[in-house]
């Protein structure tokens, strides 16, 4: 399977708010736990390590 970055949020604004709602009188600490238990539960929905993988390079790349 290959990384699919094709666009399919219908309302990428909404999940945004819901990103920042969720992160809303946590201290920066928290905030990167939350960050990393969501990374992993959306990982393991996902479950493919090349598509994973393809995405942490995609991520390093964009990030930099």
């Amino acid at each position: 399977m290959k990384l699919d970055t094709t666009p399919r949020i219908a309302d990428p604004d909404a999940l945004f708010a819901q990103l920042v709602e969720a992160h809303r009188d946590l201290d920066a600490a928290a905030s990167r736990r939350l960050d990393a238990r969501l990374v992993l539960l959306l990982a393991n929905h996902i479950g493919d390590a090349e598509v994973l993988r393809e995405a942490i390079a995609l991520a390093r790349e964009a990030g930099g």
